[in-house]
């Protein structure tokens, strides 16, 4: 699994990534301690921390073509750089709400062409389709470990250097992103076209049928994400203590960097793109468990085993990149990541109507694991289909 880490380009790339994952979770804790200790609102703490959502959507689907209209290591290592300087004007003290809240936006806006160009240039720097497969299985497993260290940490570490050093240190992870970008990731030219339509790669993306049936394995994952979103509330249900929620919600990530061992350890490349459709299905049948009511040790073991078979979204996000042509990588992997992000909004915003509704946060979960079945089986067996006729698209390989 580690075969990847052997190109220094990589490795640049995904230090400066996995750093950059931690930095973020921390400025996320201090963020809404911060609007919350000054506003005493928990409304504007969740309004601050959905800022941190809301501009990736537009900016995943028009910023990221960025990424093919101009040289990529560049574009990822100014971007990097600039979100240092708006992460470092948050954490003057004092800094009014207001401007607060602008910082935040625009730091999403900037990351939107960052994360675009850093996903074409880890696609670009491996020609063999393998071989890239793992090197995102260790992404995916770094990210989430730093994501549970995030959480099990972050609240601590701001409660003792405070929010604006919390903010500063996040500020130095980017420019520490961008240094190792701009060291240790070599120069290649604009991989696109300027004169490209503007939103032209959305129609292209959605005319493939292969790459249609991707993107709806991976909106299955606005489904998987319901009980994370429902956490306080199935925990009270459950009738296990307040700091059991932490545990609920580091149960799924757990679970997932898992799956992505075992199946990056185990598995051959072409058997788990066989298993694509079967583990996507597992990922949401999984949560009817809940049906039965269960204790919290069988809630924990239910969602774990939910997000290990979730690991099949590294295989999904792979192909997709895999099967788009280099020239269109950033611009179609931000169609991509705005459907992902979409999907996640809905299926939380699905989770809280029906929670309502049926008045038990237990049954919600299992109710939404048999929707997520009823709408798997279909994607499923069109993902057999497509797997049947091959790669739909002609990839280069740029190096």
């Amino acid at each position: 699994m580690t075969a990847p880490l052997g190109d220094v380009e990589f490795r640049a790339l995904w230090a400066a990534e996995a750093q950059s994952v931690m930095g973020d979770q921390l400025a996320k804790v201090a963020l809404a301690l911060l609007v919350y200790g000054r506003t005493g609102s928990a409304l504007w703490a969740a309004g601050v921390y959905a800022l941190t959502f809301l501009p990736a959507l537009a900016g995943g689907l028009g910023l990221a073509q960025l990424a093919d209209r101009y040289p990529r290591r560049s574009l990822l290592s100014a971007c990097t750089f600039t979100s240092a300087g708006l992460v470092g004007l948050m954490a003057i003290p004092g800094v009014p709400l207001g401007l607060l809240c602008a910082l935040v936006v625009a730091v999403q806006l900037v990351l939107a062409p960052a994360n675009a160009a850093q996903n074409a240039l880890t696609r670009e720097v491996f020609a063999d389709d393998d071989l890239f497969l793992r090197s995102q299985d260790l992404r995916g497993i770094t990210t989430n470990v730093m994501m549970l260290v995030g959480l099990a940490t972050g609240g601590l570490l701001v409660s003792l250097i405070g929010t604006s050093w919390a903010l500063l240190l996040n500020a130095l992870t980017f420019l520490i992103s961008a240094f190792v970008v701009r060291r240790w990731v070599r120069h290649r030219p604009a991989a696109g076209s300027p004169h490209e339509p503007w939103f032209g790669t959305i129609r292209w993306v959605f005319a493939q049928r292969g790459l249609r049936v991707l993107l709806g394995l991976s909106w299955l994952v606005g489904l998987a994400v319901v009980p994370e979103g429902l956490a306080a509330p199935l925990a009270d249900q459950l009738g296990a203590p307040d700091h059991a929620v932490g545990w609920l919600l580091a149960a799924d990530p757990l679970g997932f960097v898992i799956g992505a061992y075992l199946l990056s350890r185990f598995v051959s490349a072409e058997t788990r793109r066989k298993l694509v459709g079967a583990l996507a299905a597992s990922s949401v049948a999984v949560l009817i468990g809940f049906a039965a009511h269960p204790s919290l040790l069988s809630a924990l073991a239910l969602l774990a085993i939910a997000g290990a078979a979730g690991a099949y979204i590294i295989t999904v996000s792979a192909t997709f990149s895999t099967w788009v042509p280099n020239s269109k990588r950033g611009s179609a992997g931000g169609v991509y990541r705005t459907g992902l992000r979409v999907a996640q909004g809905l299926g939380v915003a699905l989770g809280g109507a029906l929670a309502e509704w049926l008045g038990s946060t237990v049954d919600t979960v299992a109710l939404v694991g048999v929707i997520g079945l009823v709408v798997a089986v279909p994607v499923a067996v069109a993902w057999a289909g497509v797997r049947k006729n091959g790669s739909p698209t002609p990839a280069t390989h740029a190096t």
